[in-house]
């Protein structure tokens, strides 16, 4: 097993447990992670969902020993294999949050890149650095790193393949935070137990309006954003806010 999946009370954390490879990604690994994730969604109790890795590593990539000597077919269905492990990810309807603590490398870039929010330990490491192995990211880095930092940081990562630390990431915009190391999994799981104790509806649609706003037109955006407010209203979410703010209490949301 190379997944552990707890929950404590409306948070669940998903560790990749495998630290004697520096928990490199093999198909065992990313079938395992695939399941992990359907389970928290398809889980009413989890609000917000929080992924590490243990050891010294958030994930140091893929298992090379794994892909040595794969015909194009095979590095295709890999491909495939682990963009789709990694889109699951990105398109939950629950917020989830990277607590990047060591070496993100590779696929564990691809994976962090996949959560909404990515919060790094001062000790964390990240690159796509598959130019060096002769190959190119194939979990979805040419895309999600060009969206997130632009295509000249994203052609610079690529091209030369380098290592760039936790303050890097952050004045790049690769990452919201940077933390001591003692202090990661602790911050991580206050963010989203805070996020897990915002109107349910209301998270679930500001992700939908970002993720799915963010490749159309502004005009196209904001129509989108006008229609998920209005599904917002047909729901006690607002009246139950408004009402709790009013009345000096914490809200009582009765939505999942």
């Amino acid at each position: 097993m190379y997944i552990e999946l707890q929950r404590d009370e409306r948070v669940a954390l998903l560790t990749i447990d495998r630290p004697e490879a520096l928990n490199a990604m093999n198909v065992e690994m990313l079938n395992e992670l695939s399941v992990a994730i359907e389970q928290t969604e398809d889980d009413d109790e989890v609000r917000a969902l929080v992924i590490t890795g243990r050891g010294k590593a958030f994930i140091a990539g893929a298992d090379i020993a794994h892909m040595q000597g794969f015909s194009p077919q095979q590095a295709k269905e890999w491909s495939e294999l682990g963009q789709s492990t990694v889109g699951k990810i990105e398109s939950m309807k629950k917020p989830v949050i990277a607590a990047v603590n060591g070496y993100a490398l590779g696929g564990g870039t691809e994976l962090a890149m996949a959560c909404d929010i990515r919060v790094a330990s001062d000790r964390a490491v990240f690159g796509q650095p598959e130019v060096k192995l002769g190959m190119i990211a194939g979990f979805g880095g040419t895309q999600r790193l060009t969206r997130l930092v632009g295509p000249g940081m994203a052609k610079e990562m690529l091209f030369t393949g380098d290592h760039y630390d936790a303050e890097a990431a952050l004045r790049m915009g690769l990452v919201n935070k940077v933390v001591p190391a003692d202090e990661l999994l602790p911050y991580c799981l206050d963010m989203a137990k805070r996020i897990a104790s915002r109107g349910t509806l209301a998270v679930r649609l500001s992700k939908e309006a970002v993720n799915h706003g963010r490749d159309m037109d502004l005009e196209k955006a904001l129509h989108l954003e006008a229609t998920l407010y209005a599904v917002v209203f047909s729901t006690d979410e607002p009246c139950e806010g408004c009402g709790a703010f009013l009345e000096k209490r914490e809200p009582k949301w009765t939505s999942s």
